[in-house]
């Protein structure tokens, strides 16, 4: 049973329930979140009203407990909304927030090379099939930035397959997609048999493209491994051995810089290390290939900028932070580009090997996975 108590000042409330700790909401946070059909549309929960129509001296007039309802009687509207408590509890703020700069959101959980024996990978026919293997699999893609996919089609295209479990293609001036195998006079080294430094794609773009999808065609050349790495384990690293360093890497902005195709000029501003203004981990930005002179740093403290930028790049390179796999035709792996870093090991020039890659957005990614995650809630109630 809960209790409800009136702030002396009638500008909040206090919920509890026996002997845990009451939970405080604003009168003005409460009007804000009604969902009665004069404030939300019952069809898609979006407001019909701004903050504006909300009177800035809203007060509490009365406030009771019904079964699993809290009803709040609002001044000067004379307003009464009905609120489940269970959505109340579920989005209170009156807690121990979070703290600490470089910290990672709760959803996520961040690896090293002790992840290689429980690689996220679920089988493609499965997944397109099954919407609970599609959520399984989809939640640790969100959990762990990256997943594998086997048992696909092998024919040009199928890539476009895979972004249909949770998305739609980001075209780029690569196109809808881009072919990863050896050209000549290559406009970019990503086309070559060179092993290529774990990095981000695309840094020199706002935003980036924030999901990156790899899939194999042809496979026969010695080498060629994929590797990833966690970009937000690195910074956790840095930070540990060094905040200085980790400091001076996310308050100071990089330029990112892209001018490799005719008519294309590409560049961006943005930390290495980017936190929110909570200090929560937002993204990492890695790519030395376009890495442009960087100029947004004081005279004072290059020095050590340069030094973090090296030694975060010797933690990115060390082999305990690398999940490494092969791809085989009909294979893929979905990479979430804000935070996962993507490499390969060097290939021969003997043999084949073709993948396609394109770009998707993570929004695409979470909504599908939230829309499952409802659908299955639904129906166990």
């Amino acid at each position: 049973m809960y209790d409800v108590t009136i702030a002396a000042d009638a500008r909040s409330i206090a919920l509890s329930a026996g002997t845990t700790a009451p939970v405080r909401f604003h009168a003005i946070w409460l009007r804000d979140n009604a969902w009665d059909p004069e404030t939300r549309s019952p069809g898609n929960g979006q407001r019909l009203i701004a903050l504006r129509d909300i009177p800035a001296d809203t007060a509490i007039a009365s406030a009771e407990v019904a079964g699993n309802k809290l009803r709040v009687t609002f001044t000067p509207e004379g307003k009464t909304v009905d609120y489940d408590i269970a959505w109340l509890l579920a989005h209170a703020y009156d807690r121990a927030h979070a703290q600490g700069r470089g910290r990672a959101a709760p959803r996520i959980e961040t690896w090293d090379s002790g992840l290689m024996s429980a690689v996220p990978v679920a089988d493609f026919a499965v997944v397109k099939s099954d919407p609970a293997a599609l959520r399984g699999w989809l939640a640790q893609v969100a959990r762990y930035g990256f997943g594998k996919l086997t048992n696909g089609p092998v024919r040009d295209g199928a890539l476009f397959d895979v972004v249909d479990l949770f998305g739609y293609v980001r075209e780029t001036n690569y196109g809808r997609h881009f072919e990863v195998r050896t050209e000549v006079n290559p406009t970019n080294l990503a086309y070559t048999g060179l092993g290529l430094q774990a990095h981000t794609d695309n840094p020199y773009r706002d935003p980036v493209p924030s999901v990156q999808v790899l899939y194999c065609l042809e496979s026969s050349a010695a080498g060629g491994e994929n590797m990833v790495v966690d970009g937000f384990r690195a910074a956790e690293r840095l930070k540990a051995e060094n905040p200085d360093w980790f400091d001076v890497l996310s308050r100071h902005c990089a330029r990112f810089e892209y001018a490799g195709s005719e008519g294309v000029v590409l560049r961006s501003r943005r930390p290495m290390i980017e936190l929110a203004p909570d200090g929560e981990l937002v993204a990492v930005r890695f790519n030395n290939r376009s890495t442009a002179a960087i100029t947004d740093v004081p005279f004072d403290e290059m020095e050590t900028y340069y030094a973090a930028y090296r030694r975060f790049g010797e933690i990115i390179d060390d082999p305990t932070m690398e999940v490494t796999f092969r791809l085989n035709p009909g294979e893929s792996f979905v990479v979430d580009n804000t935070r996962v870093l993507h490499a390969r090991k060097g290939y021969s020039g003997t043999g084949t090997r073709w993948l396609q890659g394109c770009y998707a957005d993570k929004d695409g990614l979470l909504s599908k996975l939230a829309a499952l995650s409802g659908s299955f809630a639904e129906a166990a109630e």
